[in-house]
């Protein structure tokens, strides 16, 4: 509650009634209507707020920076960071400026690791092109992490990159698939799969809330993810929702209660499904305008793509790494989202693990404890490795961009929704090749300006490495499909009767709810792995005068350094 109202007194418009009550509704994962929204557009504001309320406190930022490395140190017998070391962009540095001039050293008491998640790591991505993620550097580090496995993946538009959940499928267009050129064989595909229309005109609208794909619904709204794959993926054909025309056997009055009351409820009965989407959410055609997509005169073009990671960094109640101290994981790049995200739980998450971070450092680490000394041998130290690396590169055999598209191509062929133990460990001994290759020989480019890029393939090469190893781990331990991951598996159970034997998934095995993946990463691309008990929700004394002594006290922070 404090972090959301935080937002709004920041600015962000979220809609409440007349007394004051915001109003929620029910999205991904989500029983209940805990989901609140300011448009689609929602992040983007809330990034602006948060920006403006920087600015006005003075705070220094500097912009245009890439971390090429972050720097620990064991300290006082604990891992600890300590620094990073930064590149310049394209418009910080001096173009005419030798390599070493490029890069900036910072010494920080703490680190608050707000990075998001790996969007770069996959090659069907819904993420934002500019949004590659960093969980690689801390991994790098050794720092633990928690239910990798754990991701979400769902139907999106490809160009440009966008969820299609929410008003877009809730106002039920035409699907429909053609040949590679996008034109020539149309047909509405997923009629092979559904005893009648009305089925299947209703799976879609629930696709709107049900937008992630969950084995759970694998008999029900996301058998349209799995049906989309196998069109896209397997028989090599562009899939397309087509907001001009209605389905075919598109009938208001014989769609499943659920369906027809919500778009009498929200006054979208109109006759077209740009129609429903114009009066549902009109924003939502505006925003593909902005993108240069006209929904009135063309189809969007949609594949199942990676969206998030519930998995990440380990952390503690206040937010800091459980093994790597003065880190702290906030956002999406921490695992603490679960298996099944609920819609706006990620949004919501940044902002308390913001607020938590805070308190606990004014707190506890509010004063400067680095050894400077150490701090400043570890960071030359390092500088003179990734300096070596780089000149490695200039020579490397493969250039930053073929072995970026190797390990997405890896990434979600084995890490994506669709997985299976042999898959799973061919591709995790095939990503520790390449790592070690790559750590070995550098990654291949030409001008400075790759150099961003560079960096940046290299911490996502030895995260897609983390990650493979812990979901083959997963895999052989028997957790069976769970969340937005469909195991495969020859003696599993049938999806639907007329998809061939290899499509037969491996149940979950719901014993593994209790327990948490713990992966600790080391420099070669391997794992230590195991599973340990899930924490329980605390029961505590919320006596007032023994907590309020508690809170004055600073007890709740533990001891002081």
């Amino acid at each position: 509650i404090r972090a959301f109202m935080n937002l709004v007194n920041l600015g962000v418009a979220f809609p409440h009634d007349s007394y004051g009550q915001y109003v929620g509704y029910k999205t991904d994962h989500d029983p209940l209507q805990r989901a609140t929204s300011a448009g689609p557009y929602t992040s983007r504001d809330m990034c602006q707020c948060l920006y403006a309320e920087i600015t006005r406190l003075g705070i220094p930022f500097r912009e245009d920076r890439l971390i090429v490395s972050l720097v620990s140190l064991r300290q006082d017998g604990k891992l600890r960071v300590g620094g990073a070391i930064v590149l310049k962009g394209e418009t910080s540095a001096d173009p005419d400026s030798p390599f070493e001039k490029r890069f900036e050293i910072y010494l920080a008491e703490n680190i608050v690791f707000a990075v998001g998640g790996p969007g770069g790591l996959y090659e069907a991505s819904v993420y934002p092109e500019g949004h590659q993620g960093a969980i690689g550097l801390a991994l790098l580090e050794g720092a633990e992490a928690a239910n990798l496995t754990e991701s979400q993946f769902g139907i999106a538009s490809v160009r440009p990159r966008w969820n299609t959940s929410g008003s877009y499928m809730q106002v039920i267009p035409k699907i429909f698939s053609t040949d590679p050129d996008g034109v020539t064989n149309p047909r509405q595909f997923l009629l092979d799969y559904f005893r009648d229309p009305v089925d299947l005109n209703s799976r879609i609208f629930l696709k709107g809330y049900q937008w992630p794909f969950d084995v759970q619904k694998i008999h029900g709204s996301s058998l349209l993810d799995l049906l989309v794959y196998l069109e896209t993926v397997v028989r090599n054909r562009r899939v397309f929702l087509d907001f001009r025309e209605n389905p075919a056997g598109f009938d208001l009055d014989t769609l499943h209660p659920e369906a027809k009351a919500y778009l009498i409820s929200s006054r979208a009965t109109q006759a077209t499904p740009l129609e429903r989407l114009k009066a549902l959410n009109p924003e939502a055609l505006q925003l593909y305008r902005d993108k240069g997509l006209d929904l009135a005169r063309e189809p969007l073009e949609i594949a199942v793509c990676a969206q998030h990671n519930n998995g990440g960094l380990a952390g503690n109640i206040w937010w800091e790494s459980t093994n790597l101290t003065h880190l702290f994981p906030i956002g999406e790049v921490s695992g603490t989202h679960g298996t099944l995200r609920p819609g706006g739980a990620a949004l919501n998450a940044g902002q308390v693990g913001g607020i938590r971070a805070a308190e606990f450092i004014a707190h506890r680490y509010g004063k400067w404890s680095l050894d400077e000394r150490l701090a400043r041998e570890n960071v030359s130290r390092r500088f003179r490795e990734l300096w070596e690396w780089m000149k490695k590169s200039q020579n490397a055999p493969t250039n930053h961009t073929h072995e970026r598209e190797i390990f997405q191509a890896r990434m979600t062929r084995a890490g994506g929704h669709i997985r299976s133990l042999p898959t799973a460990r061919e591709a995790a001994r095939d990503a520790r090749r390449q790592w070690q290759r790559m750590a070995r020989e550098g990654c291949g480019f030409r001008t400075p300006e790759d150099l961003w890029t560079v960096f940046t393939t290299r911490q996502l090469c030895f995260a897609h490495a983390i990650y493979l190893q812990a979901i083959a781990y997963a895999l052989e331990s028997g957790v069976g499909s769970r969340g937005s991951a469909l195991v495969l598996a020859e003696e599993g159970h049938a999806i639907h009767p007329k998809l061939e034997t290899e499509w037969r998934y491996l149940p979950e095995d719901p014993s593994f709810r209790g327990k948490v993946l713990q992966t600790f990463p080391a420099k070669t691309g391997d794992i230590e792995a195991t599973w340990v008990p899930r924490r329980e929700i605390p029961e505590t004394d919320t006596w007032f005068e023994t907590t309020w002594a508690a809170f004055r006290d600073g007890e709740i922070f533990g001891k002081s350094q």
